[in-house]
């Protein structure tokens, strides 16, 4: 009888919460609606302009194409470009697992601080950092008369460039390594240390496992700021074709000089860069999901 009772209330309120349920879901036009306007913006905003990207760089035919990518000012470009990405993506992988690593196992004076400093390129305009190491860096400025004296060369070299680079790309792998970290906990580092390992085969063994995938996040967003950045990278480069431009000032002097063909087939190899960074992004993003 009581066995009875119970199955009937559960069937009761199993079609009370069906309506309910039922009643969560939006009208079918509704989605169907809110479905176009997103892809309709994606189109509009993304897709159109890739494609007049590519549209325009082969317009005047393929071999047009292949002569401006293969032009010696073009690779040096792209050289260089490359070069600053090898450079500073490693050096701000290093940086934000360190800084994490500090900001989410321990507790210390000047926590705010070093948090603050993270962020602070998220803050600053890439222009103004630029003029920062110029004021720095530069032939009239703080270390300019000892940098001159020992014939080293800092701004419109690549020092700078790299130097502007890793200032607004410092956030991308901390940013998405401390609130992983932060959920993770201390635990399975405490228990290790616990169990005789030292410090590095805590952080080889038991940390970096659980952090790969945000890690490989982190450098993939880091990888993409680095070769499309401008701001910083215009102030400091000095614009010295086949020397200190990068890919997408290379690409401005081009459209300035009214090259619009090979422009564009400059710019589509950074669109094809692009839409590889975000298919691993993705790669990645299913990996860790899956994990």
């Amino acid at each position: 009888m009581e066995q009875s009772t119970f199955i009937q209330q559960a069937s009761s309120e199993k079609n009370k919460a069906a309506p309910k349920s039922a009643a969560l879901q939006e009208p079918r036009i509704v989605r169907y609606s809110l479905t176009f306007i997103a892809l309709a913006f994606l189109a509009f905003f993304i897709v159109l302009p890739l494609l007049s990207i590519f549209i325009t760089a082969f317009q005047k035919g393929a071999d047009v194409y292949f002569a401006a990518i293969t032009h010696p000012d073009a690779l040096a470009a792209i050289k260089l470009t490359l070069t600053v990405v090898a450079i500073a993506v490693p050096l701000n992988a290093l940086f934000g697992v360190m800084a994490a690593w500090a900001l989410t196992k321990f507790n210390f004076k000047g926590k705010n601080l070093l948090l603050t400093i993270v962020d602070l390129p998220f803050a600053v305009s890439p222009v103004i950092a630029g003029l920062v190491f110029i004021l720095l860096f530069g032939s009239q400025g703080l270390f300019g008369d000892w940098l001159f004296a020992h014939d080293i060369k800092i701004v419109f070299a690549l020092p700078g460039i790299v130097l502007a680079t890793i200032f607004v790309t410092l956030p991308f792998v901390a940013r998405e390594l401390i609130p992983l970290m932060q959920t993770q906990g201390t635990s399975e580092e405490e228990a290790s240390i616990s169990l005789g390992a030292n410090g590095f085969k805590t952080f080889w063994y038991v940390t970096l496992p659980n952090i790969k995938w945000g890690l490989f996040y982190g450098l993939i967003l880091c990888n993409a700021r680095a070769i499309g950045e401008f701001g910083a990278v215009s102030v400091v480069s000095g614009h010295i074709r086949g020397m200190t431009n990068t890919m997408p000032l290379h690409i401005e002097i081009l459209y300035n000089e009214y090259q619009f063909s090979a422009a564009f087939a400059v710019a589509s190899l950074m669109s094809v860069m692009a839409i590889f960074t975000l298919v691993v992004k993705d790669i990645i993003a299913w990996k860790s999901k899956s994990s």
